[in-house]
């Protein structure tokens, strides 16, 4: 196995929880809830490889999910990390369940996870990420203007979260960098165009949707609940694609549900 050269925020002290966003984003997504989460636990955000600071994969490495399952086991294994907690959203919701059903995490908590859609589902959130990113490939001077102008920023931003005016003018035009300049953007959405999530976790697994979610919109829960009937499943009312930033008292409390199954199985 190749070692990865992996960017992430570490900090807190207590059970681990390992946090994984989704695709083209970055670790900065779960700044909202780090410091509430650290004051019971050890919290781990990384970024994905080719997202964030975190660099692209090798050339002999590929990145589906099979790989990226691989990957984490190397990491955790790297950074003394055993069987930690594990949330992710979108595209890191879909991983953490898939490390679930390898029974490498004690819980998963997978926030409006990727891979319950249907076939015309999965190309209308490809396409419409992709028109995103390609909107972000603008001038950064551009994306200052924007982010300065509450009404452009909010056109922007609502197909991603609910309440764009809690992003400040700095962490919007980083988002949008980290979507137009992520070497890991365009295969990882190869991947995930034939990606579909059947994983079955084997801990206590906890899956939550965003009521306002237009990327993977919450009727896709339904697919969730099917698929996964002994997982708990909630709702996140008023929150868009990235809850976390919507309702971050919200998502710390779900996280705190999610980690109490498996203390109470245990």
């Amino acid at each position: 196995m190749t070692d990865l050269d992996i960017a992430m925020t570490r900090t807190g002290a207590g059970e681990p929880v390992v946090l994984l966003h989704g695709i083209g984003h970055r670790r900065q997504a779960w700044d909202p809830i780090i410091e509430l989460l650290a004051t019971d636990y050890e919290v781990i955000a990384v970024d994905l490889p080719g997202f964030g600071e975190s660099p692209g994969l090798p050339p002999a490495l590929t990145y589906d999910m099979a790989t990226t399952i691989e990957n984490f086991a190397q990491t955790f294994a790297d950074l003394g990390l055993d069987r930690p907690h594990v949330v992710g959203n979108s595209l890191g919701g879909a991983i953490a369940l898939e490390l679930g059903a390898q029974d490498l995490v004690r819980s998963v908590t997978a926030l409006s996870p990727g891979g319950f859609w249907k076939p015309y589902d999965r190309k209308r959130a490809l396409l419409l990420l992709g028109s995103l990113r390609m909107s972000a490939m603008v001038p950064e001077s551009t994306l200052r203007r924007i982010a300065h102008s509450p009404r452009l920023r909010a056109q922007a931003m609502r197909q991603i979260v609910a309440h764009p005016e809690r992003l400040t003018d700095e962490q919007f035009v980083a988002d949008a960098l980290c979507m137009a300049r992520s070497p890991g953007y365009k295969p990882t959405a190869r991947a995930a165009a034939k990606y579909d999530c059947h994983a079955v976790p084997v801990v206590p697994t906890t899956i939550a949707w965003g009521t306002r979610d237009r990327v993977l919109p919450p009727r896709q829960a339904a697919i969730a609940r099917r698929r996964l009937p002994a997982a708990r499943h909630l709702s996140l009312p008023g929150c868009g694609h990235v809850p976390m930033i919507d309702d971050p008292e919200l998502i710390v409390q779900v996280i705190r549900l999610g980690v109490s199954r498996q203390d109470a199985a245990a």
